[in-house]
């Protein structure tokens, strides 16, 4: 239960300086995660700027607030219960997108998606392998994301996050404590604001076909036209996780409408009407099963967060 007084002044607060239509009361997060489940925050904000972020982030830390921030929505699951506190979304922050030389500076909301494009047409090559990949450029960082051979910790040079008294510290590439699936900024919980990316120069029309034969591979492979999370388990120690629940016989395998999908088995797709729960005793199935089977442990990708409905 949070305290009626201090989510009243915060919500004051923020009116002062975001109008409405960004400050969101009970809104629900299905409406705002790639999973399309959870229930309601209890306020929404959608920062245009770092300035109106960095007091969002500073006036739920006086307050005593508790503070979720997501990016795109990706990579997480949000329980049928919701978000009490503040959650701070950063995907429509006004957008920094350039390059100097080598070097491409982004905004953390940006699609992942759409700085690859950017970074192919100024003939820059190294991140091709995130162009597919659901979700936002500081979400990648917060979860050092990788795939077909390439992470984020291969060509992040530099990277601005905001602290909880609303203060932007820069970071250079080996401050950044990058190992699996890990960065720094999942102990601190400073919110990344912007991105600079090391990469190399090449043809436009050779990165362009890289693009288009790992998207090729990826639609023909991924459930990218479900909704989901993305890939759901963590790869265990000398395994692939998809390999391994196949081999348990779980694709296809449902909990409600929550599914083990029939393309790639390292995905839970919701089928149209999961709920939260629905996909949590799904995972919950799936290690179970796997860990019987072949005595391995997966762990989630997906962060759970939120609260069970009551």
């Amino acid at each position: 239960m949070i305290n009626k007084y201090a989510f009243t002044s915060f919500i004051s607060q923020l009116n002062a300086i975001i109008p409405g239509e960004r400050l969101l009361i009970d809104e629900p997060m299905s409406r705002h995660t790639t999973f399309a489940v959870g229930g309601p925050a209890d306020v929404l904000v959608l920062p245009h700027t770092v300035q109106e972020l960095a007091v969002a982030i500073r006036s739920a830390k006086e307050l005593l607030l508790p503070l979720t921030v997501l990016g795109g929505g990706s990579n997480v699951l949000v329980l049928d219960g919701g978000i009490r506190g503040v959650v701070i979304q950063l995907n429509e922050l006004n957008k920094v997108l350039q390059c100097d030389g080598l070097l491409l500076r982004a905004s953390s909301g940006l699609m992942l998606g759409d700085v690859c494009a950017f970074a192919q047409q100024n003939g820059l090559a190294g991140i091709e392998f995130a162009c597919g990949i659901p979700g936002t450029l500081g979400g990648a960082v917060f979860m050092n994301a990788g795939a077909y051979d390439g992470e984020m910790s291969k060509i992040v040079s530099r990277v601005q996050a905001i602290n909880d008294a609303g203060i932007v510290h820069t970071y250079d590439a080996a401050e950044l404590e990058f190992s699996y699936r890990h960065s720094r900024f999942q102990l601190t919980q400073e919110v990344i604001v912007e991105v600079e990316l090391a990469l190399t120069a090449d043809d436009k029309a050779a990165i362009a076909e890289r693009i288009d034969v790992l998207m090729s591979r990826r639609r023909s492979k991924q459930p990218l036209e479900m909704h989901s999370a993305g890939s759901t388990f963590k790869r265990p120690a000398g395994h692939f996780a998809g390999t391994l629940i196949e081999q348990t016989g779980l694709k296809g395998f449902s909990v409600g409408d929550a599914q083990v999908s029939t393309k790639h088995a390292g995905f839970v797709v919701n089928m149209g009407h999961a709920s939260a729960e629905d996909i949590l005793n799904l995972i919950r199935e799936v290690q179970k099963r796997v860990q019987s089977a072949h005595g391995v442990c997966l762990e989630p990708e997906v962060r759970v967060i939120g609260e069970s409905r009551k």
